[in-house]
This record gives C-alpha cells, structure tokens and sequence, in this order.
C-alpha cells in the first residue's frame, strides 16, 4: 500500500482531534532547531504548532527505551500508564533494542509491569533510514539501516518523500491501517515502489559501508575476553566514568531503586544506573567487584559482546552510535572493538 505524506498527517490530526481508536497521543522525531541538521528527539504531535518533523533521517538524539522504560519512575505506584499512542518514525536500531529490552524485561521468569503496560499501549510504526549520522555503525553489528520485523507499521519513502510505501508488520498495525484507509486515501502500490524503496536502501547501505570501512572487525567476539589487561588499560585512559555511554544507550536497563517514602507516603523510585559507576554493585564493607576505572571499561564490552549473547541469544549493541556522540572523552566505541577483537 501507499499513502501520500499529507494525507498520513491529516491522519494523525484526526487520531488526535477525533479520538480515533482512542489514541490521545503521537509522537514524532523532530529537529533540535531548525539550523541542526544533526539533532533529533522525539516529541508530541500537534498540528497547532508550526514544527517539521521528520520521519525520513535517522535515529533520534535519545533512545527509544526512554518511552518505554522511563530514566526516573515511581514503581510503588499502583496506578500505571494507560494512554494508548502512537510513535512513529522508530529506526531499525532502536527497533532492535527494543526487542531486546522485551526479552529482558517480559519473559516467562519476570514481567516488568510498568514496561509491560507501555508496550501493549503503544503502536509502532518504524521508518527507513534516508540520511545517516557521523557515528552510525548498524552494519558492524549485524544491522541494517531500514527495519524487517518487530514493527506494526513500516514507512519507506518514495517518489521525493512525497509518498510511504506501507508494510504491515502484526495484526494491530493491520487494524490500524484499516481505520486509515475509512479516512484518508491509502491506494494499491505500483508495481515498480518496491524496487525504489531497495534502490533507497541499498544508497543508504552503501553509504554506511564506506563510512565503516576503516573499523572493520572480526565477528568472533569472544577475543575481547582474551585481550590483555593492559590493552583495556590503554584504551580506558581517557574514560572518566561518567556514565553517559550506559545512560544514553538504547539497550542498557540496569537501575538502582531509592527507598523516597516520606512520612505514610511509600515511594520506591526506580533510575538508570551505569556499570561505569564505582558504586555500582558495592557490597557491604565498602568492596567493589570492579574498582579500577579499566575493570568497568572492559565490563561494559564484554556486556555487550557477551553476556548479552548468553542471557537473549543477540549482542546488545544495535549500532546506533549514540555511546559515541555523548562520550566527553570522545572515545569511539567502534575503534575500541576493532583494537581489541
């Protein structure tokens, strides 16, 4: 199927205004600011506003996980979120690491209700990657930059981004592609769309292969568990442990829970924590399983390589390359694994 991009906007106006479904809130990747052509984050819908939002480009500034498992959350609370939403303009990393977090934080030994409730109420419409960032690496690791499963609803541009090229990806994306079709035009897709969505992909693949050439790497992970102590050392010597590589990446969920109660009031806060951190996993006496700056460097690889692998069968890095960008020492996480694998 295919739409054209107006008329998937006078969508989501009606979604909003006319309560269709009974979803009360979209979210979109927007610019920063209109100048930053580099810079994207996730915001609510409204038609209101004079905003450009873009479902074309690439990844957003933060990760998706922070709709679904907020940095900062009440879990005491008995009362959980219930607005039904759309958000759209995922990309395939993040879609990725969603599935991850799924396994993680749903599955047969513990169901984490508060994700759990987020993900029922959600409806996900990813999109292809058209543009791709400085730090994006999604093919060392196995990806692609356009998504092929966990979605509802795929968008792939064609024609000057002036149409979606529409895949349905589960049985809500099909029930919501058929309220689209009751109130805006979605016709049958000429024969040659899906040769220019592959035309698309495969610039865009391209693009990211000559980019990361030059950090090329051996598939056999397990070299980084063999590599010598003073490489780790060596490649840790500018880390300040601040943590903002865990924070910011998409399948982190490690977190610490604060007793908050005041008074008759009980509070357990919920928040990220960062195996970066000197406290983390402190045990009584004050003792730390990692208390050198180069043991928690190395943990945060083997996590990702690893033990990632053993607990859900997957690495835990989709590529997004956000651990990149938000590194104040500017330590590039792709050289790293090349150096050391």
């Amino acid at each position: 199927m295919i739409i054209r991009k107006e008329d998937l906007f006078l969508f989501f106006n009606r979604c909003i205004s006319e309560k269709i479904d009974n979803y009360e809130e979209i979210l979109l990747p927007k610019k920063n600011n209109q100048k930053d052509e580099k810079q994207f984050y996730f915001t609510k819908y409204n038609s209101d506003e004079n905003i450009e939002y873009d479902l074309e480009s690439f990844r957003t500034i933060d990760p998706i996980k922070t709709l679904f498992y907020l940095s900062r959350e009440n879990v005491s609370s008995t009362s959980l979120h219930s607005k039904k939403r759309i958000v759209a303009g995922i990309k395939a990393c993040d879609l990725k690491a969603l599935n991850i977090l799924d396994k993680a934080l749903i599955n047969d030994d513990f169901v984490d209700p508060a994700y759990k409730k987020l993900r029922d109420n959600t409806l996900i419409i990813s999109s292809d990657c058209n543009r791709i960032t400085d730090s994006c690496h999604c093919n060392l690791v196995g990806g692609k930059p356009y998504s092929e499963s966990n979605y509802d609803i795929n968008l792939s541009k064609v024609n000057n981004n002036n149409y979606y090229y529409i895949v349905v990806g589960s049985k809500k994306g099909e029930k919501f592609l058929n309220t689209m079709k009751e109130h805006v035009a979605v016709n049958k897709a000429p024969q040659d769309v899906f040769s220019l969505v592959e035309e698309n992909r495969k610039d865009i693949l391209e693009k990211l292969e000559k980019q990361n050439k030059k950090y090329y790497h051996t598939e056999n992970f397990d070299e980084l568990k063999n590599s010598e102590e003073k490489l780790w050392i060596e490649n840790s010597d500018a880390c300040v442990g601040c943590g903002a590589c865990t924070n910011i990446c998409p399948t982190c969920y490690c977190f610490i829970l604060n007793d908050e109660t005041e008074a008759e009031k009980f509070v357990k806060v919920r928040s990220y924590d960062s195996c970066q951190y000197h406290g983390y996993a402190r045990v009584a006496g004050d003792n730390s399983p990692r208390p050198k700056m180069h043991q928690r460097f190395r943990n945060r690889y083997l996590c990702k390589f690893s033990y990632f692998n053993s607990n859900f069968d997957t690495i835990g890095c989709v590529g997004c390359g956000r651990c990149i960008d938000a590194c104040p020492a500017e330590i590039d996480f792709r050289e790293v694994v090349k150096k050391l694998s």
